[in-house]
């Protein structure tokens, strides 16, 4: 098979024209008759975005309307992990290639939207939105057979022109043009603005009294993550800003492992601002302060008052002592 392909390779080289580059890829390209899409190259060769973000955008472009291009199904689809496809997603979405919005159907459920534009720069433009593009279909030449015309000649007698008398009608009236319809526009596609004003990010935490050996806890911590993440390496100035964010965490009773678990764990892949992730981790997930013994002590419930049963019809009725009900009371004090 093997032996196939290399004939088939030699013959393809020789029948394209021109001399053959001396180092780098030599293209052998074939008309494609179906099955095929346009990719532009400022996604396929993007050098802001990762090879995985390429890919997957090129998979997503190529797939119909109403695919399911979700990180379960395309992690179902291809070998890498929830976490690399995630990230990729992510770089798709920063580059204008990808949005991902809410919205609320007509039964009430919410659903995510997802749209794919494949010329960002377009969208914000304004260009108009090309139809989508079908695949074309190859279709067999139809022989039309032609039959010559041959011109005839028309001989025409001199008559002599008599008057004609013909009754005076009068014209009828145009019709009334018919009234357009309207026609309903479809909804337009709100895509949201990559210009739109981002919400304000969270102040870093601060503890209520950064004492020196606070500080001095914080920023080893903070300086040790490269150890256990080594895309996580802070300059003297990162760890000097973020030492009060991880002071409050350990201020609060977070064990040091369980910090540099919640921020280490699950990086973006590649991370391009390690500061940046450090600094919204500490403001995100920070932990509520430990509870006082006070605060942990069970609640305390009024006893409730017993039923009794009344010795005088059997009725029941609550009392703290056996006796009689309201009503036989009530009868024996008439009597009395």
């Amino acid at each position: 098979m093997a032996t196939q392909h290399d004939i088939a390779l030699t013959r393809a080289l020789t029948g394209i024209p021109g001399p053959l580059p001396p180092s780098g890829v030599i293209h052998v390209s074939f008309p494609h008759a179906s099955r095929f899409t346009i990719v532009g190259n400022h996604l396929a060769q993007h050098d802001g975005l990762s090879l995985t973000a390429i890919g997957i955008g090129v998979h997503i472009q190529s797939l119909p309307a109403g695919s399911r291009v979700g990180i379960k199904a395309l992690t179902a689809r291809f070998a890498e992990g929830e976490t690399t496809i995630a990230a990729a997603l992510r770089e798709l979405e920063t580059h204008g290639y990808l949005y991902r919005t809410r919205a609320r159907l007509a039964n009430g459920r919410l659903t995510t939207r997802t749209v794919f534009c494949d010329q960002p720069d377009a969208l914000l433009r304004g260009g108009a939105v090309a139809p989508v593009a079908v695949e074309p279909t190859a279709v067999p030449p139809v022989a039309v057979e032609l039959v010559p015309v041959r011109p005839v000649a028309v001989e025409l007698a001199a008559v002599e022109p008599r008057p004609v008398m013909t009754p005076a009608v009068p014209a009828p009236a145009p019709a009334p043009a018919p009234t357009p319809v309207p026609q309903e526009a479809p909804p337009p596609v709100r895509v949201p603005s990559r210009i739109a004003p981002k919400p304000p990010r969270r102040p870093l935490p601060q503890p209520r009294e950064l004492t020196p050996e606070l500080h001095r806890a914080a920023s080893a911590l903070l300086a040790d993550l490269r150890r256990h993440a080594p895309e996580l390496v802070l300059s003297e100035d990162d760890v000097e800003e973020l030492a009060p964010g991880a002071a409050a965490w350990l201020e609060r009773g977070a064990h040091p492992d369980a910090i540099r678990h919640a921020l280490t764990t699950e990086l973006p892949q590649p991370p391009k601002y390690p500061a940046k992730i450090v600094r919204h981790r500490l403001a995100a997930l920070l932990p509520p302060p430990l509870p006082g013994s006070s605060d942990l002590a069970p609640v305390r419930r009024t006893p409730a008052t017993p039923f009794q049963t009344c010795e005088g019809c059997d009725r029941a009725f609550r009392s703290p002592d056996p006796g009689h009900c309201r009503d036989c009371r009530g009868q024996y004090w008439e009597a009395a």
